[in-house]
C-alpha cells in the first residue's frame, strides 16, 4: 500500500506567512467573535482601531493557530473557535480593548473572546477588566504629577515667605502713614 503525501497548497502557506508576519510586529492581540456584525459596523471598528494604529482582521482560525505555533506564542487555540477576528494592538492594548468594549456596547453582536497580550493569556472578563486600566500615556502623565507635587510644594512654600515679608513690610508702612 503506498503512502500518499499531502501537499501543501502555496496559497494557503503564503496566507500562513502573511498572518505570521502581521502577529510577529505586534506583542498584543485580543480575540473577538464578529458574528452578527455589518460590513458597514467592522468597517466603522477598523476605523476607530486604526486611530490607534491597531488592525481588526478576520482570520481563519487553522491559519492563525499555526502563525502563532510558529512565532513561539503561548497556546491561544481556545481562542480560535468560531467566526473569530483578532486586533492586533502595536501599542497600547488596553486602548484598544477600550475601543472594543465600547463599541460592543453599541453593537452587541461583537464578542471578545479572551487576549494575548505579552505572553500573559487573559479571558474575556480579564480583557475587559484590563480595558478599564489607565493607558500608559496616563499613566505616565500620573507619575509626573506626583513626581512634581513636592517641587510645586517647595516653590509654594518659599514663594509665600517672601509674599509674607512683604505683606509684613507694607502692614508696618500702613501703619506707620496712618500715625503720622
Amino acid at each position: 500500500m503506498a503512502i500518499v503525501a499531502k501537499k501543501i497548497q502555496d496559497a494557503k502557506t503564503a496566507a500562513i506567512n502573511a498572518l505570521k508576519e502581521s502577529f510577529g510586529k505586534s506583542p498584543d492581540f485580543i480575540f473577538a467573535d464578529y458574528r452578527g456584525l455589518t460590513v458597514e459596523q467592522i468597517t466603522a471598528l477598523r476605523r476607530q482601531l486604526r486611530v490607534k494604529e491597531a488592525q481588526f482582521k478576520v482570520v481563519k482560525n487553522n491559519f492563525a493557530r499555526i502563525a502563532f505555533e510558529q512565532l513561539s506564542a503561548p497556546d491561544v487555540s481556545a481562542y480560535l473557535v468560531g467566526p473569530t477576528a483578532v486586533a492586533i494592538s502595536p501599542k497600547d492594548s488596553n486602548e484598544v480593548a477600550k475601543i472594543l468594549f465600547d463599541f460592543a456596547k453599541e453593537a452587541p453582536a461583537l464578542k471578545v473572546k479572551g487576549g494575548l497580550v505579552g505572553s500573559s493569556i487573559y479571558g474575556g472578563k480579564q480583557v475587559e477588566a484590563f480595558s478599564r486600566l489607565p493607558g500608559r500615556l496616563q499613566l505616565i502623565s500620573m507619575l509626573m504629577s506626583v513626581m512634581n507635587g513636592p517641587v510645586r510644594n517647595l516653590a509654594g512654600a518659599l514663594n509665600d515667605v517672601n509674599a509674607r515679608l512683604v505683606r509684613t513690610v507694607k502692614a508696618i508702612a500702613d501703619k506707620k502713614a496712618e500715625s503720622a
